[in-house]
């Protein structure tokens, strides 16, 4: 029998739970991997609270929470060409990654560089992809600003590295108690949160008490920015944190995309992040951080037995960095 950490209904964390249950088998274009380790996402509860893709097949409860995973291959589906048992890779699970086993897709499944550590290769698939797929789709030139939002994050760090790596300015907005963590990555920082010019309480997730008494999110930004202005932003938070700093592009075109607020962006005249999905995305983040170009920044590490108490910690939205749950041998 192989453990998971599943949720059994759609709803908040009184609806997860550990099973036993078989190992998969693989299909056709499919890995069976042993898992040694699984990063941690926002989607990951997203998913568990109903926040499905359009057009997602319809979840087959027991479903197992995480959607990035590291490990080594155990069986090797038909069809499958450039993998063999024993190989140690990383890549977006089929049935989820917070477990013993797990199905891999041949086509979204990298090989783990033999410098990078499996907790290491985990924080890979989703936060460093996205943020690669994110940068590479503003094409930014060198010495131009880019303005992250929720920077303190796991797709955050990855795309400041990213852009700093490309010769970009980063200014980027988090919680006070991130600052020093941020400004370690180049980063400039700013305090996220409300001012007093946005009435209301500080945003749950992203400001802490008192950062409500700020000035408006925009004028810290300009405040922050070289020359008070930015080229393009990065967003990883939405509503009204987007809203905000979405005034601060005179044309938002092409320069405003976000990992967060999908279905509203447009309305600002921005648009999503361009997700490629493949291995050869895997793969360059996987030499980037094989290069030490890209450092992962696992901040937090969980046994399998604690997933709870990992998921709570990215569900509260304070997490620094990556956190990763830790599989096996």
């Amino acid at each position: 029998m192989s453990k998971a950490y599943v949720f059994t209904r759609f709803g908040g964390p009184e609806v997860e739970a550990f099973v036993d249950q078989d190992p998969p088998e693989p299909g056709p274009g499919q890995l069976l991997v042993a898992v040694r380790a699984a990063g941690v996402n926002p989607v990951d509860w997203k998913l568990r609270a109903g926040k499905r893709r359009p057009g997602a097949p319809p979840a087959e409860f027991p479903e197992v929470l995480g959607s990035e995973v590291a490990g080594v291959v155990e069986a090797v589906g038909a069809g499958v060409e450039g993998f063999a048992v024993g190989d140690e890779v990383f890549g977006n699970p089929v049935t989820g990654g917070y477990a013993e086993h797990t199905l891999l897709p041949a086509s979204l499944t990298a090989h783990k560089p033999v410098g990078l550590s499996f907790t290491e290769a985990a924080a890979l698939p989703v936060a460093a992809a996205t943020a690669y797929d994110g940068v590479r789709q503003l094409d930014l030139p060198a010495g131009a600003t880019l303005l992250i939002t929720g920077v303190g994050g796991g797709v955050g760090v990855a795309a400041a590295q990213l852009a700093r790596h490309y010769g970009v300015r980063v200014v980027g907005t988090a919680s006070a108690g991130k600052k020093d963590f941020v400004e370690a990555l180049g980063v400039v920082h700013v305090p996220a949160g409300r001012g007093v010019a946005e009435s209301g309480v500080a945003e749950a997730g992203v400001a802490e008490s008192g950062e409500a008494d700020l000035p408006s999110l925009a004028d810290r930004v300009r405040a922050a920015a070289p020359g008070g202005r930015v080229d393009a932003v990065f967003d990883l938070v939405g509503g009204e944190h987007l809203a905000a700093v979405a005034s601060l592009l005179p044309d938002p075109r092409g320069k405003l995309i976000t990992a967060a607020a999908k279905e509203t962006v447009g309305e600002l005249g921005g648009a999503a992040v361009a997700r490629a999905r493949t291995s050869e995305v895997l793969d360059a983040v996987a030499r980037l951080a094989a290069d030490g170009v890209l450092r992962p920044q696992v901040t937090a590490t969980y046994p399998l037995e604690r997933a709870d108490e990992a998921l709570r910690a990215v569900e509260g939205g304070h997490a620094r960095g990556k956190v990763v749950i830790e599989v096996g041998a």
